[in-house]
């Protein structure tokens, strides 16, 4: 090596060490955290240097900062790419609450208030400035940017940009644009979900072929997965809001706009203060509810898919469904959007025949060519595969999106804590199809599940009846099983492709698979229907003894009354500022402060998430809610924490169809 390739390597490397140097002290000066987690720093590092990045890491795992940290040491101003514009402001206070300078631009603005920001941007007073994709179309927009200089461009939510993806914004699909027009501009493509063909789609769509791709671990360990048998799903969601969540706030998620209406109403009459929040809302409804979300403590949303994509609310306790998913990314999604503080959090869903019947119905009535229905089929069948599964939840989710489970299983979902039985179902499959078949062949009928199973069951209905269904040989052949075991059994029949769904009505027809069974030639192993769903505290996983990495961050009892103090105070700074609690402190921080009981600023400076804005804002006010608990029975202070505790939460994500009304 010459004496001139040394020197360049010695200045690149002192850069690298400059560059290293600056991205950990922004990590603290802003954030309050001492360390990054998993590939933040890797992604960080690549970014700061100028390259390209996909990224893809779960909801909460911190995929904000590995565009902010860029776009504060970088020079010039980082554009996001945002898909959902009601909820720019609320990151936008998130950000200047830190200190960082944040601005954004869309319709909701009016004509001076988006002159103001365009001037902050054009004088470089700006950090991050958001945009919608809508609006980087606009011609306007583009000569703009062109007048400005940009630090980088992340594109967040990037999953949209697929058009086999369950958020397909056509609006994404322009964003190649930006590649073209700032070839020296690093761009970060970021999801929370996607498999491998989504993966490829992100890149070749935005025209990345360059970029460096980070994919970090889809597990979730503080959020246990729970699917149950459906019988009276609104009960049932009540009875789980009761025995574990109560007062907690959450999200409950349905196909329907009817029944998000009437669910929420069900909720609130039974003591459970719940809203709806569907498409068919108006605007301002949509968005009161939103609000009241994020800002309220303990209130649960009931929803359509419509709603969830950019909510950054960490303390959201658990996700529920009470209708089957279209396909597994969306279900991850969507059960992502809780927990994302790191403490125990629970994904629950009720599932019955019924949910299987409906999807299949809209698949085969739906637009779309047969290659698009095809596609759904395949996604549908992945989501039915996870809820007939005998193995590890958790492990079927990671294996979904090509990551490699425990084969110990994760301990904390149903199949881990309560390991469901399994039974050979070949006779009970086999009377089923062959009544399917009788029904065909000596009547030319085809019926609905109901109708089988009556007829398997030997009961004299008044439609049994009128179609003489009493008299075919396969009348009463299925006694030895009850009603629900039965629809078990139609619903994995359903599940493996033993049956299909045909017509409006949803008759059940023969597969090309069922001629096997029928005939002996295949065994139809089955998941044995339990008799009374396990509760979390039935099945050993409570929300005080659940054995996650999040656990540890559960609170003695003793020391409860300054945590509760310290979320009182902040709910009082939230209101009178007009901000979700959420943009003071998380959760977690104060969890951290009762723990530590600081005595000065110094040592609450060490607290993992407050940061140099942070303490100058609020240090006074937390040191005098504990010095005011200082007198009573207070534990013995302990040193402050050293900083290594949660590592900062990633501005939300979401999921489904977005609200044209909430578009730029």
């Amino acid at each position: 090596m010459g004496v001139i390739d040394e020197m360049t390597e010695t200045a690149e490397t002192a850069e690298a060490g400059r560059l290293d140097s600056e991205t950990l002290a922004t990590l603290h000066r802003v954030f309050g955290y001492e360390a990054f987690r998993g590939e933040q720093e890797a992604v960080v590092d690549h970014v700061v240097a100028g390259g390209d990045a996909v990224v893809l890491m779960p909801t909460g795992g911190g995929k904000s900062l590995c565009y902010q940290i860029p776009a504060l040491v970088r020079s010039g101003t980082g554009i996001v790419v945002s898909p959902l514009i009601a909820l720019m402001q609320d990151q936008v206070d998130a950000l200047r609450a830190l200190g960082v300078r944040a601005g954004f631009v869309n319709s909701t603005q009016d004509f001076d208030e988006r002159r103001t920001v365009e001037a902050e941007f054009l004088a470089g007073e700006l950090d991050l400035l958001y945009l919608a994709p809508e609006r980087l179309r606009l011609e306007s927009t583009l000569d703009l940017l062109s007048r400005g200089k940009i630090s980088l461009f992340a594109i967040d939510e990037a999953h949209c940009v697929s058009q086999w993806g369950h958020d397909f914004r056509p609006d994404y699909l322009a964003l190649s644009l930006l590649g073209e027009r700032w070839p020296d501009v690093p761009r970060l493509a970021l999801t929370a979900t996607a498999t491998h063909a989504t993966h490829r789609e992100i890149t070749e769509r935005l025209n990345m072929p360059a970029a460096r791709h980070f994919v970090a671990s889809f597990d979730r360990p503080n959020i246990q997965y729970r699917i149950v048998p459906k019988t009276d799903p609104r009960k049932q969601l009540l009875s789980f809001l009761r025995e574990e969540h109560a007062g907690d706030a959450g999200i409950v998620y349905c196909l329907s706009r009817a029944s998000v209406e009437k669910t929420a109403e069900f909720l609130s009459r039974n003591g459970v203060e719940a809203v709806p929040y569907h498409a068919g809302l108006d605007a301002g409804t949509r968005a009161a509810h939103q609000s009241r979300f994020l800002r309220e403590e303990g209130l649960v949303v009931v929803a359509t898919i419509a709603f969830g994509m950019g909510i950054d609310k960490p303390d959201v306790r658990f996700v529920a469904h009470l209708d089957l998913p279209k396909s597994v990314e969306g279900y991850y999604q969507e059960t992502g959007r809780a927990g994302r503080d790191g403490l125990p959090s629970t994904a629950w869903m009720a599932y019955g025949l019924n949910d299987v019947i409906q999807q299949r119905k809209l698949i085969q009535s739906g637009e779309g060519d047969e290659a698009f229905r095809r596609r759904a089929q395949s996604h549908l069948d992945a989501m039915l595969a996870l809820c007939e599964t005998v193995r590890c939840r958790r492990g079927q989710l990671l294996a979904y999106f090509g990551q490699d489970p425990d084969p110990a299983g994760c301990g904390n979902c149903d199949t881990c804590l309560t390991p469901p039985e399994t039974w050979d179902g070949t006779v009970a499959a086999q009377k089923v199809l062959s009544t399917v078949v009788r029904l065909k062949r000596e009547r030319g009928q085809k019926f609905g599940a109901g109708q089988i199973i009556d007829i398997l069951l030997g009961k004299r209905t008044a439609k049994v009846i009128q179609f003489d269904h009493d008299q075919l040989s396969v009348f009463g052949i299925g006694e030895e099983l009850t009603e629900g075991e039965w629809r078990g059994v139609t619903r994995q029949l359903l599940a493996q492709g033993l049956l299909a769904v045909e017509g409006e009505y949803g008759t059940l027809v023969l597969t090309e698979a069922s001629g096997a069974v029928l005939r002996r030639e295949r065994e139809v192993p089955l998941r044995k229907e339990p008799k009374k769903p396990a509760t979390a505290k039935a099945a050993g996983g409570g929300r005080g003894d659940r054995k996650t990495k999040a656990a540890a961050a559960e609170l003695p009892e003793e020391l409860l009354p300054a945590f509760e103090a310290l979320r009182a105070w902040r709910a009082e700074q939230a209101r009178e500022q007009g901000v979700p609690a959420y943009v003071i402190f998380h959760d977690a921080t104060l969890r951290e402060i009762a723990t530590a009981w600081p005595t000065s600023v110094g040592q609450l400076g060490g607290i993992s998430g407050v940061g140099e804005k942070k303490l100058a804002t609020y240090g006074e006010g937390v040191l005098a809610v504990l010095a005011g608990l200082a007198g009573e029975a207070s534990p013995a202070p302990s040193p402050a924490a050293d900083g290594a505790g949660p590592g900062p939460d990633d501005w939300p994500e979401d999921e489904p169809e977005p609200e044209p009304d909430d578009w730029a």
